[in-house]
């Protein structure tokens, strides 16, 4: 099995502090610059689970460098570029403390609640009689907080938001814009390719007064893709709907009692399930991208990646 990167502990000219995220190591260099290694982890229920996925960071990264490029003309982002295929290096930014969930149907969390007796998620109504997988009238904004490590995400509605002072009024519609003309561009993408963009998540910060499109965008691990074709039979019929998102990994967690909740134990991920997960991924790089997904050599990953980013690093100085 190739090798899976689980941690990176790099030291770069002018570093100033390290960053570890739930997927990504994200490196702060001189106040001004970071350099984000998007590493083989894996999470879910936001939790890490025990064991990497080989490929899953390259595809991650190169697959929100593609879409970064493809929508700079909508919002302007963190990207300067992408020296290695699972780093990206980009302007730092302050980001806002909520990420931008946009959906386009009644899925996931927002279907598992809306069983529950919610017709509301954010502060957005949703209609009685509505079915698994159905589409929304118009795709919706549903923010959450941005959790800590090992916390869940919060929902929050646009209200709350901007009463709380989180975010101002005048800031947060700029959010909401960029988000919805994102998910527009996104879904276009997606359907050339025979693809449904269900809902995803956008995250921002501010640079010098800008406001800039940050971290990943319209990757597995930041959304929900279904096939177009089938979709509507599916539909009719009540069926689950063909997806390509990490979704089935969260499906076999609670399949196998695991959904998160303290005192409860992450089951054994086999080598046989490992693969099958770094099979999907490389699936979705496929779909979306409508191009040949290349294995980059996993035999002396951490140097590649080092010394990539320090010959990127050189040039910005």
């Amino acid at each position: 099995m190739a090798k899976a990167i689980l941690k990176t502990d790099f030291h770069f000219d002018g570093q100033k502090d390290l960053y570890v995220g739930k997927v990504r190591d994200v490196y702060n260099i001189d106040d001004n610059y970071l350099v984000m290694v998007v590493s083989d982890r894996i999470s879910a229920f936001d939790v890490v689970l025990p064991k990497g996925i080989p490929y899953k960071g390259q595809v991650l990264n190169q697959i929100a460098s593609k879409f970064l490029d493809a929508t700079a003309d909508i919002c302007p982002n963190w990207k300067i570029a992408s020296p290695d295929p699972m780093v990206t290096v980009g302007h730092r930014c302050k980001g806002f403390p909520v990420e931008m969930i946009v959906r386009a149907y009644l899925t996931g969390s927002s279907w598992r609640d809306y069983k529950a007796g919610a017709r509301e998620i954010c502060g957005v109504p949703i209609p009685d009689g509505m079915k698994e997988h159905q589409k929304f009238p118009h795709p919706i904004v549903t923010p959450t907080t941005k959790a800590e490590i090992g916390e869940h995400d919060q929902n929050i509605s646009k209200e709350e938001i901007i009463r709380s002072g989180l975010v101002s009024k005048e800031d947060y519609e700029k959010l909401e814009k960029y988000a919805l003309e994102l998910f527009a561009r996104g879904t276009e993408i997606a359907a050339k390719q025979g693809l449904i963009l269900v809902d995803t998540k956008y995250e921002f910060g501010k640079k010098d007064g800008e406001i800039l499109l940050m971290d990943e965008i319209h990757t597995p691990d930041s959304s929900r893709y279904f096939y177009a074709d089938g979709y509507q039979e599916r539909f009719d019929k009540g069926e689950a709907q063909r997806q390509l998102s990490k979704e089935f990994v969260r499906e076999w967690l609670m399949e196998h009692g695991f959904q998160g909740r303290p005192g409860e134990q992450v089951p054994e991920m086999t080598d046989e399930f490992v693969t099958s997960v770094s099979d999907r991924y490389i699936e979705l790089y496929e779909h979306i991208t409508g191009e040949k997904f290349v294995k980059d050599d996993t035999d002396d990953i951490l140097d590649r990646i080092e010394n990539n980013t320090k010959n990127m690093l050189a040039r910005l100085k």
